[in-house]
């Protein structure tokens, strides 16, 4: 299922991309110069926020995983960083089933190390872009049973999807094929807890790349009909006793995350 290997041609390493800017931001080191100088103009916070992304997926991962669903799909799967989705989730199931997707060549170039599932399990990675949700479903089919529960994940994806491209009607078209008891876990940039002085995502605008942070009310729609998991869409979502540092730290203010289940 994995396309071919992409040659230094396909790769254009003079204009930054979301992808590389986050493994710039976590510290990785798959990326160019023109990634890095958008990084580098970014606040400190948007270096914890990526952490703190991470943190939420593993957190939110491995939970879902303990509820028994056993298959996954990761849209936007981004740079290979560990522990990768499928490291955590089939660390409390080593039959989970895992698909990757996503349209960036550098992040095929290394969809290799995505696939380094357990024996039990399996592990695919799909070069598509999540405007393409039916082809994104139809290449899913092959690894994944869309009739038993799918964890659809889509995480510190769709801030990078503009309102022109219907995003809501996106994460519809992607639910709308996956059976009851499915779940949605999904992040998104926010400046709802910022001042005006501390937006900085012009940073990434004049970078040619568009960013669309949403509200709170404006992420919520993306749960519309799913039954939210306590504590509901908040800033460093946790189902634990104590809450763990990276979700009280500056960094969690930068995105709404949450967990919503298919009736």
């Amino acid at each position: 299922m994995t396309s071919a290997r992409p040659s230094e041609q396909d790769i254009d390493s003079s204009t930054p991309h979301p992808a590389r800017i986050y493994d710039c931001l976590l510290g990785g080191d798959h990326h160019f110069p023109a990634d890095r100088a958008v990084a580098d103009r970014l606040p400190a916070v948007a270096r914890l926020g990526a952490r703190a992304n991470r943190a939420f997926m593993r957190r939110a991962t491995a939970w879902v995983a303990g509820t028994g669903i056993d298959q996954f799909l990761d849209i936007g799967s981004g740079i290979p960083t560990e522990p990768n989705l499928h490291r955590v989730a089939q660390g409390v199931d080593p039959r989970c089933r895992v698909v990757y997707a996503d349209y960036d060549p550098m992040v095929l170039r290394y969809a290799e190390e995505l696939l380094a599932g357990t024996p039990e399990g399996r592990t695919e990675f799909v070069r598509a872009d999540v405007r393409e949700p039916a082809a994104i479903l139809e290449r899913a089919r092959a690894v994944l049973d869309l009739d038993r529960p799918v964890a659809l994940s889509l995480i510190a994806l769709l801030h990078f999807v503009p309102d022109s491209d219907d995003p809501y009607g996106l994460v519809r078209a992607l639910l709308d094929a996956l059976a009851p008891g499915s779940c949605l876990v999904l992040s998104h940039l926010t400046m709802d807890l910022f001042t005006p002085e501390e937006d900085r995502t012009a940073d990434y605008r004049s970078s040619g790349i568009d960013l669309r942070p949403r509200t709170h009310a404006e992420v919520s729609r993306f749960f519309d009909g799913l039954d939210l998991v306590p504590p509901g869409l908040v800033t460093g979502w946790h189902r634990d006793a104590r809450p763990p540092a990276d979700a009280e730290s500056e960094g969690a203010r930068t995105a709404w995350s949450g967990v919503g289940f298919l009736r």
